[in-house]
């Protein structure tokens, strides 16, 4: 079972996991905007522009219909709308403040197709110091959580703001703040009840609050939306992890097969998630889109040499059946794994190269890094989710310039 429950941090890299990122933070001007003297005002633009990123990118991956965005679109304008107090801060008449807050609904979808999504994910927090670089004025991850924090005080006097409990439960996934993010949405589906959305938002955070475990709550809702909504892509998505969870591989791939006739055709996130059927052990598919995966070249020429061998002490424990996973994940971030080959114990000791061809997704690959974590487990179980008992061994920074072999030796129980 070549899959590894991954964030997702948040709900847009899970319900397109192969090609959705989030937005990078960037100053982007807006005439009216540079108007507005209340920070309040600015925190509440700049909440709105992230969200609105996150629309479109995930409206052009195919992640949403039409009717779908323009709804959630003209939710989050009216809520923008809502918030920013023109009249009161800025000396014009009231004609010109509907205008300002027109001009405004135009320009900030114009300026979000500009950011950038990179992987979840989230690292957009992890790479401030490459966006300061890159854009001196982009607010810094201090602000960030400044206005996040801002927006969280706004709510303690407004508790059954229900758009702004969502807004700030987004915001804590994208800042890896998973305990509040699990309070935010907790806040949101008291007021909004059972909705799909709102209850996948609050199973992924529950999961990542809880060492990545989808059981228990988390479990219960992924169910009633599935149920609500059978052909929510990312209920499915979530729903196939559950059934790993659960050591139900094909329960993982009957879901998984649902969303694949979802996805866009021939896209890179149905390309993906015929790769992990096909790992979890599921028919090939034979069409287009399966024959370009199975073509993938490493265009980027980026690789690592690895030698996995196990201590002596611990060769007593394994059987040669047992699973081998053999992985590269990013420094900070996301644990998802970069690239990841499966062997067994009887190949060990072994060497392999790991390379962008064995990326889970596009966006998170090795050649998207400059250094790597390395690890290699034993799964008694054969479950891509570590569990106690497992052996484990790693290498905790690897630079991808140093052409040597990196030698793992499995040495660790996971507790």
């Amino acid at each position: 079972m070549n899959i590894l429950f991954f964030s997702i941090a948040s709900f847009l890299v899970l319900i397109a996991f192969a090609f959705i990122l989030p937005p990078l933070w960037r100053r982007y001007p807006v005439a009216t905007v540079a108007n507005l003297p209340d920070d309040q005002d600015q925190r509440n633009i700049l909440i709105a522009r992230h969200r609105l990123a996150e629309l479109k990118e995930q409206h052009q991956a195919g992640a949403l219909t039409q009717s779908q965005y323009d709804e959630q679109f003209a939710e989050l304008e009216l809520a923008l709308s809502d918030d920013l107090d023109i009249i009161s801060h800025v000396a014009v008449s009231r004609s010109e403040g509907r205008w300002a807050v027109t001009v405004l609904a135009v320009m900030i979808p114009l300026a979000a197709g500009l950011l950038y999504f990179t992987l979840g994910n989230i690292p957009a927090i992890s790479h401030t110091e490459e966006l300061a670089k890159a854009d001196p004025e982009a607010p810094s991850a201090a602000d960030i959580n400044k206005m996040v924090e801002g927006l969280a005080e706004r709510l303690k006097s407004n508790p059954d703001d229900a758009k702004g409990w969502v807004m700030l439960g987004r915001s804590y996934q994208q800042l890896e703040q998973f305990p509040k993010a699990v309070d935010a949405f907790a806040n949101a589906y008291r007021l909004l009840g059972d909705k799909a959305e709102i209850m996948l938002l609050y199973a992924e955070s529950l999961a990542f609050a809880n060492n990545q475990s989808l059981l228990g709550k988390s479990a219960e809702l992924i169910e009633k939306s599935l149920a609500l909504e059978p052909e929510n892509m990312n209920a499915l998505w979530l729903g196939g992890l559950l059934k790993v969870q659960q050591n139900n591989p094909q329960g993982a791939v009957q879901l998984w097969r649902k969303l694949e006739t979802l996805l866009p055709p021939g896209s890179d996130a149905q390309k993906q998630i015929q790769g992990v059927i096909a790992d979890m052990g599921g028919p090939a598919n034979t069409g287009p889109a399966q024959s370009e995966v199975t073509k993938s070249e490493n265009t980027s020429g980026v690789n690592i040499a690895v030698e996995v061998s196990l201590t002596p002490e611990l060769q007593k424990s394994v059987n040669p059946g047992d699973t081998v996973f053999i992985y590269a994940q990013a420094l900070t971030g996301p644990k998802m794994p970069l690239a990841i080959v499966r062997k067994q114990v009887s190949d060990l000791p072994l060497s392999v190269s790991l390379d962008d061809t064995m990326a889970m997704m596009p966006a998170m690959k090795l050649s998207n890094f400059s250094q790597v974590k390395l690890l290699a487990r034993i799964s008694k179980s054969g479950n891509a989710m570590a569990q106690p008992g497992d052996l484990l061994g790693s290498l905790e920074q690897v630079a991808l310039s140093d052409s040597r072999p990196h030698k793992i030796i499995i040495n660790g129980v996971v507790k």
